[in-house]
Parts: C-alpha cells; sequence; structure tokens
C-alpha cells in the first residue's frame, strides 16, 4: 500500500532529558513512509494507563523504572486489565535476567537496553509495529537463560494444553516471528484460517495477544527456542 502510514506514540519515563533525547531520536527516524507522532508523555504509572485509554497510542515507550520507586511493570500489569489494544516496547538501564524474563511475560513485545537505543530504536519500533516480538541477542540471552531454567519445571504443564497438530504448527511459525500472511503460505491455507486457529490457541493458552501466547508457549514447553 502506498502513502504514509502514521503510528502514535506514547513515552512513558520519568527524566526529562531522557525524554527530550527520546522525541529528537523519534522525530529523526520519521520519514516519508513511516510517521510516530507522540500523542503524550509522562513520568507515572497512573497517568500511563489514563493516556493509553484517552490516546490509544499504537505504541507505548516504556521505561521500567520510574520516580519514587514505581516499576514500568505495574503498567504492563495495568494495561492488561483494560484490555490495551497497543504495542508495548520496554527500556531498561537493568541487564537482570529477571526483570527481562517478567517484562515479557507481562505483556511487552519488546525489550531494549537504554544504552543501545540510539542504535537498536528504529528497528526496534517497526518490529513491534508488524506485530512481531523484538528482542536483540543479547537480550535474547538473557530470556532464553530463564526460559530454559522454567522450562525444566514445566513439561507437565505442557500436558494440560492441548493442541492440534494444526495448531501446534500455526504456534511454532508464530514464535518465529512469522505474520497471519507468511503463516498461510507456508502451511497452504487461507489466512482467516490462521486467525482462527489462533484464536482456538489463545483460548487454550490463556492469552490475548500475540507476544503473550509466544511467552506462555515458551515458558510451559510448548514450542523449543
Amino acid at each position: 500500500m502506498n502513502g504514509v502510514q502514521r503510528f502514535s506514540l506514547l513515552l512513558v519515563n520519568d527524566d526529562p532529558r531522557f525524554r527530550a533525547g527520546l522525541r529528537t531520536l523519534i522525530n529523526f527516524l520519521s520519514n516519508e513512509i513511516l510517521k510516530f507522532d507522540i500523542v503524550g508523555e509522562t513520568p507515572s504509572v497512573e497517568q500511563a494507563v489514563k493516556l493509553a485509554v484517552e490516546q490509544h497510542p499504537t505504541l507505548i515507550l516504556l521505561d521500567l523504572e520510574l520516580a519514587s520507586g514505581q516499576s514500568g511493570l505495574n503498567v504492563l500489569l495495568k494495561l492488561k486489565e483494560i484490555y490495551y489494544t497497543g504495542k508495548v516496547l520496554v527500556m531498561s538501564d537493568s541487564k537482570d535476567d529477571d526483570l527481562v524474563f517478567n517484562a515479557m511475560q507481562a505483556g511487552a513485545c519488546g525489550y531494549l537496553w537504554k544504552d543501545k537505543i540510539i542504535t537498536q530504536l528504529h528497528e526496534a519500533i517497526e518490529t513491534v509495529i508488524k506485530g512481531e516480538i523484538y528482542l536483540p541477542p543479547e537480550i535474547a540471552t538473557c530470556f532464553f537463560r530463564l526460559f530454559h531454567f522454567y522450562s525444566g519445571r514445566s513439561l507437565k504443564a505442557s500436558q494440560t494444553v492441548h493442541l492440534t497438530e494444526r495448531e501446534q504448527e500455526v504456534l511454532h511459525w508464530l514464535v518465529e516471528g512469522a505474520s497471519n500472511e507468511e503463516i498461510a503460505k507456508r502451511l497452504y491455507i487461507r489466512v482467516a484460517t490462521v486467525k482462527a486457529h489462533l484464536t482456538a490457541i489463545f483460548e487454550k493458552l490463556g492469552v490475548s495477544s500475540r507476544s503473550q501466547a509466544i511467552v506462555k508457549a515458551l515458558k510451559i514447553g510448548l514450542v523449543c527456542a
């Protein structure tokens, strides 16, 4: 499709200077094909959720370490409660494995270390708005260290989720980051059929989004990394 695609962004960060730098970088990344419009900025959990409801941003750039000891993980959990349908890309100074794992499990679609934002933000945003998961290699290592730890405990859990053979195939390609159209081509089925299988998979896993399905499937051992 030709023409400009516009995406609205909400910035959740408690450092005015960092937000100013982020605005500058986002404006620089906007081009004649992809336009990024910042529709709000906030340093607090409550205001982030309020703006998500009011502005319906396509993407939230969420700092996991907020002022007064607030955690960005609380934003992710509250966004689940209000059934926010956009994407969340989290940013953090922390290289703690547990934080990476918990953020992805809570519904984040991608994770960035702040010291890599300048070089990775553009790819991260493009990946996430396409409905895919963004984990650069160094962060994927953190995530899968804990995934492998938990997967050793979760073999029994996988027995409680019964997917058909076709659902297993769809789930495999979902975890690989394939779009609905790509899954349909690989499995020689219609896109509508892919969507029907995804609906069934989400219901069986007890999740409501692609990113949640990926994290849940990996955690309980339904698919291998």
